[in-house]
């Protein structure tokens, strides 16, 4: 690590394009210059209408899960597909609660109240 890349939810997602997309992003950062690996997650939730309550509960579902696995040193996930600033500060607030940690650079994405940037708030 550290590793950059997106987390996509969106119902063609599965271990296929995933794998693709992470190699895809591993190039996309050695064009950079900085030593930062790639990745890709996600799932084949869909959020398209599905109500507030619902995609705040897979995003809390889905970040206890992934918490495990990152940190501002291993991986630091971005939106993609799917995920946006909402589902970023879901994930996010699990993140801080489970891991007791605030501001750390753990998901790129943030809104500028949880240590986020006003610079390019979209997903590339």
């Amino acid at each position: 690590g550290p590793y950059k890349g997106g987390l996509r939810f969106h119902p063609t997602v599965d271990d296929g394009i995933l794998k693709f997309l992470g190699f895809e992003q591993i190039f996309k950062n050695s064009l950079t210059g900085l030593p930062l690996g790639g990745g890709k997650g996600g799932s084949d939730f869909n959020p398209k209408g599905k109500s507030e309550g619902e995609i705040r509960r897979f995003c809390e579902s889905f970040m206890t899960e992934l918490c495990r696995y990152i940190d501002a040193s291993t991986d630091v996930p971005a939106g993609d597909i799917g995920v946006g600033g909402r589902e970023i500060g879901y994930m996010y607030g699990t993140y801080k609660r489970l891991a007791n940690k605030h501001g750390e650079g753990v998901l790129t994405g943030k809104s500028p109240l949880f240590g986020g940037i006003h610079l390019r708030p979209e997903a590339t």
